[in-house]
């Protein structure tokens, strides 16, 4: 098809006379030069902006592998103070009287059993911001 704002050049037939003049055909390059131009000028306008969209996205993404990293340590920290504790209680308790152990098996019972729900109530976080999947299931 042909290019917007441009006209077709019809090509001469023999014996016909020269239709465009030198000066009229400078004018329809000069056109099109600044057709042109202005096609670079829109393009090199939405290449900065995409370049400055990836960058910002590379930044996020910067941001997030940060995060994930660090829960990912601050888990793995919660996890060996659960195994020391666990191994702490698992040496103490035979030294109990029947009464009290009883009482500290339950106790580390009901501490395996915490909600989401309780979890979001010690960080303070309002039930509308949980994950939607979680919904305060045992885990």
């Amino acid at each position: 098809g042909v290019p917007r704002g441009r006209l077709p050049m019809t090509p001469l037939q023999p014996g016909q006379p020269f239709k465009f003049s030198v000066l009229e055909i400078c004018d329809r390059i000069k056109e099109e030069f600044q057709f042109l131009q202005a096609q670079y000028h829109s393009l090199k306008l939405e290449c900065e902006k995409l370049v400055s969209e990836k960058t910002e996205m590379q930044r996020h993404y910067v941001m997030y592998y940060e995060m994930s990293y660090g829960l990912n340590i601050e888990m793995h920290k919660q996890a060996e103070i659960v195994k020391r504790l666990s191994a702490i209680c698992a040496q103490i308790i035979p030294f109990l009287t029947q009464e009290h152990q009883q009482q500290v098996l339950q106790a580390v019972e009901r501490a395996k059993q915490v909600t989401m729900g309780e979890l979001n109530s010690i960080v303070g976080v309002s039930p509308a911001a949980q994950c939607p999947g979680w919904k305060g299931q045992a885990m």
